[in-house]
């Protein structure tokens, strides 16, 4: 038995392998056509210059060169000529923080946790992927949901048979009892022990079991909460919610099984405990001190802003002021006059950024207007652009195939009417978008 789990394993190491390994002259001789995507402007390395006319030429998945000018089809017989001459080409972008499975807010998605089945969910998180595909996000990193709705919708997607992006789940989020992972909270005492709760830990033994049921059903990040959350229906308030010794054995655990380990904190306490102990990144990081600039330059973890939320909190209360109960809108308000004060103390200080919205506290397929924000915040569109394609893609250890338009590199290849480089808003308006060398969307 062994043996043959030892040989699925290998098997399946080698089929992940295979899109970048080399050629051999039988298989080049068996490739799949060329496409080759005729490019206006060409940001193939977001953080250079970008190109001008330029042609990407793609086969089986993966950019093979890239050549200046207008490549003929007659260079390469029996290619496909995508025309993107009148616009603007960059690497597909990516989110580094996500909820698939719904953009319900407030009580509409307490009561949708009550009334709505796992099918329902799962349907919901197929859509909300498609969404966001045609929103020119080719891969995300999905940090929460329960039930396995997401672990399955990745391996459906990275097989192209639901349209949306590439996916890295994290499964179920993990914080203390009563923290913001405790799906318990807000019920009464009838329902609390009926409710899934695996994913709460207390004291150092049972967080390491948290992390390792979550390793066991196929995950390939691990989230964590030291802090309060915004949501939590309890006003506990959002500083740090968990001892380190705790956090110590969540983050440990994680590393030792080679899983990188997302933090949502929001108070300088939780996030400062969380960069001490070796996290990766710090999702919201709502309160930076000092302290917390010190701690992010000598770790080199990565600051996942999420700004985008507040406007998932701002429309819901627009359109009904009672959507969130008593005890979290006092909560949603201090993040709304809060947001973005973090990010204009991380830029100078040399904090590495990587995008992500936590879609689905805000809008699904809207992952661009956290864009706009980040400009306002202090940061360039370059840098907001970098953000979501080279720094995400090393957030995520994928930077050897994604993040970058180069030969070896996955063909995941969107483009936009405008020059995002001086207005980075023409991104919440996608054109055309490829993952993996199919094309998802294309307006012409």
């Amino acid at each position: 038995m062994h043996r043959l789990m030892a040989s699925v394993g290998v098997a399946a190491v080698l089929a992940l392998a295979a899109p970048a390994m080399a050629q051999t002259p039988a298989a080049a001789a068996t490739a799949g056509p060329v496409t080759l995507i005729q490019a206006g402007r060409l940001l193939d390395r977001p953080g250079q210059a970008p190109r001008g006319p330029s042609t990407v030429v793609v086969r089986d998945g993966l950019i093979v060169e890239i050549r200046d000018g207008f490549v003929d089809a007659a260079a390469f017989p029996g290619a496909t000529v995508i025309d993107q001459r009148d616009r603007f080409v960059l690497p597909g972008l990516i989110d580094s923080h996500v909820h698939l499975v719904s953009d319900l807010g407030g009580q509409a998605g307490f009561l949708s946790g009550i009334t709505e089945n796992l099918p329902t969910h799962a349907y919901r998180a197929a859509e909300n992927a498609q969404k966001t595909l045609m929103a020119g996000f080719t891969t995300v990193r999905n940090l929460g949901d329960d039930g396995g709705v997401t672990l399955a919708l990745a391996d459906s997607t990275a097989a192209h048979r639901l349209p949306g992006p590439r996916i890295i789940d994290a499964g179920n989020s993990i914080s203390t009892t009563s923290g913001h992972m405790d799906g318990r909270l807000g019920f009464n005492d009838d329902f609390r022990e009926t409710i899934p709760h695996e994913n709460v830990c207390n004291g150092p033994e049972s967080c390491r079991e948290a992390v390792r049921l979550q390793v066991g059903r196929g995950v390939r990040v691990i989230k964590i909460a030291t802090t309060g959350g915004v949501n939590s229906r309890i006003g506990a308030g959002l500083g740090a919610q968990m001892f380190e010794d705790e956090a110590r054995a969540l983050i440990e655990t994680a590393h030792l099984y080679g899983l990188k380990v997302a933090v949502h904190a929001h108070g300088a306490d939780g996030i400062n405990m969380a960069l001490r102990l070796g996290a990766d990144s710090i999702e919201h990081g709502t309160i930076f001190d000092d302290e917390t600039l010190r701690l992010f330059r000598q770790s080199g973890a990565w600051y996942v802003p999420t700004l985008s939320t507040v406007n998932g909190y701002i429309e819901r209360l627009a359109a009904d002021p009672n959507a969130y109960p008593p005890e979290v809108l006092p909560k949603i308000r201090w993040r709304i006059e809060i947001t973005g004060q973090s990010l204009r103390r991380a830029i100078p200080a040399g904090v590495r950024i990587a995008f992500g919205t936590d879609a689905g506290v805000s809008k699904h397929g809207r992952n661009a207007d956290e864009f706009a924000l980040m400009v306002q915040h202090g940061m360039t569109p370059m840098a907001a652009i970098q953000a979501a394609t080279v720094n995400a893609a090393d957030l995520l250890g994928l930077s050897s195939e994604i993040g970058t338009l180069e030969p070896g590199k996955r063909a995941d290849i969107v483009a936009v009417d405008g020059d995002p480089l001086t207005d980075v808003t023409v991104l919440t308006s996608m054109d055309f978008v490829m993952r993996d060398g199919r094309v998802y969307r294309d307006e012409e």
